[in-house]
């Protein structure tokens, strides 16, 4: 899918996006502006901002940020949330990139590369981003483990009101997707895995939230049948959990892809 035709996708759940959506520690961010070699000023692209969680911290850092989601809801949650930073918001998506952009000494996506038509972003990138520079691509992961037993419940559930039928559900095939295949394909080749695994209480309300802020089970999908499936979800929850407590294992994830050297 093109990032500059997603516009919609996302409008009905910013709310849940803004407040349930897994943040990107700060570890983890100073980790990746280590090792890119990034210095206050420089400037960073956030393709596919959203709400703004990887654009602000890293304007936070003292970068120079371009903060771009074809989505209006998600860029204007983004604006209201920097309001005291000097950050740049575009409109528009991965096939708005013009190679008069940048340069750029970092791009970084924040769960949206799988969005996109990867391989003409990154051919795009090539021409934008720094002879020194990179791409960051960032994601959420849950292990295996007995205490992300609720993570499975909430899939369970989705399935039943459509979630595998969206196409980069599919495309997984039961694992995370992998982007290594697009960037050793690209000039991108020298990659770097950095990660933070977190452990956090939930409540069955959190869960719920979670779940509307992902585009496979999002208020606007599940239009009339989004009661059914909260009522479904809680239920499959409480019977998991009688006091209605979970914990969730969370891996935060950044590939940090570079030319060679």
């Amino acid at each position: 899918m093109n990032q500059a035709s997603g516009a919609g996708l996302f409008a009905g759940n910013v709310a849940f996006y803004e407040r349930y959506r897994l943040g990107y520690p700060d570890r983890l961010l100073r980790r990746v502006v280590t090792l890119a070699g990034l210095k206050p000023g420089d400037s960073v692209l956030d393709l596919g901002t959203g709400t703004g969680m990887l654009a602000i911290p890293l304007a936070r850092m003292g970068m120079a940020v371009t903060a771009m989601d074809p989505e209006p809801a998600m860029l204007a949650a983004a604006r209201a949330a920097a309001s005291d930073l000097p950050i740049t918001f575009v409109e528009g998506g991965s096939g708005d990139l013009t190679a008069d952009m940048g340069p750029f000494q970092l791009v970084a996506m924040g769960r949206s590369f799988h969005w996109m038509d990867r391989a003409a972003t990154l051919a795009m990138l090539n021409r934008i981003v720094t002879p020194g520079g990179g791409i960051a691509l960032f994601h959420d992961a849950h292990p295996p483990v007995d205490e992300n037993r609720w993570f499975k419940t909430l899939c369970d559930v989705a399935r039943k009101f459509g979630r595998n039928e969206n196409e980069h559900v599919k495309e997984r095939e039961g694992g995370h997707r992998r982007y290594e295949p697009y960037l050793f394909a690209s000039a991108f080749t020298q990659l770097d895995w950095l990660s933070v695994t977190i452990r956090q209480t939930m409540t069955i309300d959190d869960i719920v939230g979670r779940a509307f802020s992902m585009s496979t089970c999002s208020p606007d999908r599940l239009g009339d049948a989004r009661e059914a499936f909260a009522t479904q979800l809680r239920a499959a929850l409480r019977d998991q959990s009688p006091d209605g407590t979970f914990t969730e294992v969370a891996e935060l994830v950044a590939l940090l892809a570079r030319r060679p050297e």
